[in-house]
Formats: C-alpha cells, structure tokens, sequence
C-alpha cells in the first residue's frame, strides 16, 4: 500500500484535489492523507468547499493562515515536517503554486520524501509574482511533474529537466476534469439578482491589490464598464475589498460576497465575458466557453492567448474598456483538447499507482 500525503490550502487546490481524490479512491494500493494548512481560512474561503465537493475533511489540520509570505511559508514548512516525519509518507503530492505548495515541496524534499507536482511548468516570466517564485522552487525538488499542457512541457524542457531524473509528463488539467464533473451541480449564487447579460469580475492579485496605481486604473475601468457597457459582478475577495477601502475607492459595480465552487460554475457559465488576474479562473471561462479579458501583463497559460480567447490588458483603464468592447458576449470554442479533455485526474493516479504505460 502506497500512502500520499495531500497538502492542500487555497481554493483552486482544494477543487483540484477533488478529483484527484476520487480518482485515487477508485484506484488500489493507495491511502491518501490529506493536510490543510490553513492558507484560505474563513468559511467562505474553504469550508464551503470542502462541503461542496465532497472533499473528505483533513486529517491534519494546521490553521496557518496569517504573516508575510516568508513567515507563513517557514510555519507550513515547520509543521508539515512533523507531519511527514510522524506519518511517513512515500510520497508527497502538492497542486499550483501557492506558499502551501513551496511549503510542502521543501518539507517533503529535505527529508528525502519524494515530490509530485500537478501543474508543473506553468510559466508567467514575472519573477515580482510570488506564485512565480514558488512554482520555479516546486519544480526544481518534485521527481513527478505533472503538466497540464504542451507549453508547461515545453518549459520544463528548457529548463533542462531532460537531463535530470524526472519523470516530466504532460497529463492534461484537473480542473476542467472539475469543471465537467460540476457543471450540473452549478446553483445561483444566494441573493443575488441575475442582471442581463452581465460580465463577471475576479480582482486579488497582489500585482494589483497592493499597488495604488493598478488598483485604481482597475476600478475605475470596473466602474466605466459597469455604467457603459454591461452590468458588472464582483465576488470580492476579502483582502481585494480591505485594499479598496485602504485606496479610498469607491467600486460602483455589483458586488457579492465570495461564493462556493458551484455558485462560481454558475457565474462563468452564465456571463458574457470574464475579467479576472485570477491564473484559474483565465481556464475556467475556457472551459465554459467564455472569452477573458486578463487583468495582468503576462499569463502562465500563454495557448490561451495563442488561441485568441484570452486577451491580457495590465491595469490601464482604457485598455480594459477597449478589450471589453471587443469582447463582450463573444463565445470560444475549445478545437484541439488544449487542456486534456477531462481526463488528467486518472492519468495522474494511474502514474501514482504504478499503472501507466
């Protein structure tokens, strides 16, 4: 018997795990453990998730969820050591690119724990992105690298990993196995009433939260949208409406409380348009057909851009408002299975398990 030990923190890791997870109880001759740091803490942020995907509730729980990145990261580190030690994985099995990710990756390496990484070789070339920062680190100590697409491949194999002993494959993305799987569980977000032909807005990059500048080239693009073009909603991110306040903002768009995965799935199949920073949420309004509009300067998905679905504006109010015009209510289509079709969740258990060929 194989043991796993999952680490998981943040939203996008815990929808990840889902069907990793189920895939994994289908298979034989692996237990897995799952750890939740604590990275996204309130009800909102994680507990709602767990209860909506069906995740089983962690066996190890360390409520890490506050101080800067190099203080948080140094306390998972700590934690999740003990956590190895005492449970003795063979295997150490981390998502993204989050501090829980680095965190779990080091831990498991300095003990000599084998790491597998699922969204390895994602690239945005901006090294000021802490995410940047810690998938780089992620994949230079992980033996499995599991890529979700020909492009995160190809930048493991420019880094050199065809000299190093790594297995590097291309398994497809979980979370359009994810998308597939819940579409049908999709439901309203509570209260919210649905204005036509809306686009939906996510906004939490540090990139943009943290620099006055961006934040307020952002909002003030929002709220322009918002008044001239179509009805704009906003599931705000907790430390996105703190940063807003700070910035003495005034966001004149529809705005919500953060949502489940489903009442999310419902908002990206529902919507004209999507603009977010967010990494997955660029995938998901692929995965529903939706045109993006990227509110950063580089993206880890480049085929996205490739394909002409996703357009990348920065923080420049009218760069956004033009891309929006362009974009609005504009379907794309999903020609060449970009993302593996929704079948990357039993590929990467049966390489696990010992299955693949």
């Amino acid at each position: 018997m194989q043991r796993i030990l999952t680490i998981i923190g943040a939203r996008p890791q815990f929808i990840k795990a889902s069907v990793v997870s189920r895939a994994i109880k289908q298979a034989d001759g692996i237990e897995e453990i799952m750890l939740h740091t604590g990275q996204h803490f309130d009800a909102n942020m994680s507990d709602i998730f767990f209860n909506q995907l069906g995740i089983p509730r962690p066996d190890i729980q360390l409520n890490i969820h506050s101080g800067s990145h190099g203080e948080m990261t140094g306390r998972m580190l700590a934690e999740i050591e003990k956590a190895i030690m005492e449970h003795r994985p063979d295997r150490v099995l981390v998502y993204g690119d989050t501090n829980s990710t680095l965190a779990g990756a080091l831990a498991a390496a300095k003990l000599h724990v084998p790491v597998a990484h699922v969204e390895a070789g994602l690239r945005s070339f901006n090294m000021r992105m802490p995410e940047e920062v810690n998938r780089i680190l992620t994949d230079q100590v992980s033996d499995l690298l599991f890529c979700p697409t020909q492009s995160a491949l190809d930048n493991l194999n420019r880094e050199g990993f065809r000299e190093k002993q790594a297995k590097v494959l291309r398994v497809g993305d979980v979370m359009q196995d994810a998308a597939l799987f819940f579409a049908k569980r999709a439901v309203i977000p509570i209260g919210l009433e649905v204005p036509e032909a809306f686009i939906l807005c996510t906004l939490h990059r540090a990139e943009n939260t943290d620099d006055p500048e961006r934040l307020a080239g952002i909002v003030a693009a929002l709220n322009q949208v918002h008044r001239e073009v179509a009805p704009v909603v906003m599931p705000v991110h907790p430390r996105t409406k703190a940063a807003i306040e700070r910035a003495g903002l005034a966001i004149n768009v529809t705005t919500i409380d953060p949502v489940g995965y489903f009442e999310m799935v419902w908002l990206l199949n529902h919507c004209g348009l999507v603009l977010t920073d967010s990494g997955g949420v660029q995938k998901e309004a692929f995965f529903f057909g939706k045109a993006c509009v990227t509110l950063r300067d580089q993206t880890e998905w480049v085929e996205l851009v490739e394909a002409g679905a996703n357009e990348l504006v920065g923080a420049d109010c009218q760069r956004i408002e033009d891309a929006v015009r362009r974009h609005v209510n504009r379907s794309v289509e999903d020609l060449h299975e970009l993302y593996g079709g929704g079948r990357a969740a039993r590929a990467i258990v049966d390489v696990l398990a010992g299955n693949a060929s």
